[in-house]
């Protein structure tokens, strides 16, 4: 019998111990652009470790619906990994807390269809996980020579629900 998780809105300090929330929220931090832009600077901690730089690909996922089956997370212990979406609908995020090596109980976050997020190095995290069409995605991770990817099956699945 799967276990329940709860969508909860996607919020900076909700989010802080496994990554950063990319938007625009607030008063930018400064004007740019003959006063015609704002900037808002700075609002992810990107690593790539001592072997790694910064690629950015561009994912296409599959929408996924709800309620949704979570059966793996992964994470990626060289470096960080940011997501921006290239639409502006919501999506799902899914993280959890490394217990000792292993994934603990998970949390779900739906961003507000103008939110990126950036994964901190060694954050447990679902897969990619659109809820409309298209899902389709700018990625900032690290390109390397080392292996960046772990995973890890959970015995019993997760539902996540609204």
């Amino acid at each position: 019998m799967p276990q329940t998780i709860r969508l909860q809105p996607l919020t900076a300090d909700a989010f802080a111990p496994f990554g950063d929330v990319l938007d625009a929220g607030g008063a930018p931090d400064k004007i740019i652009n003959q006063g015609l832009c704002g900037r808002f600077h700075d609002r992810a901690r990107l690593d790539f470790g001592p072997d790694g730089r910064a690629g950015i690909s561009i994912f296409n996922a599959e929408p996924r619906a709800l309620p949704y089956l979570l059966e793996l997370v992964e994470r990626h212990p060289e470096g960080s990994q940011a997501f921006l979406p290239l639409h502006q609908h919501p999506f799902l995020v899914i993280v959890a807390p490394d217990e000792g090596g292993r994934p603990g109980r998970p949390l779900a976050f739906l961003t507000d269809g103008a939110q990126g997020i950036n994964l901190h190095r060694g954050s447990w995290h679902g897969v990619l996980t659109p809820l409309a069409a298209p899902g389709l995605f700018a990625v900032v991770d690290r390109i390397g020579p080392t292996p960046n990817l772990q995973e890890h099956w959970f015995d019993t699945p997760f539902t996540v629900t609204e």
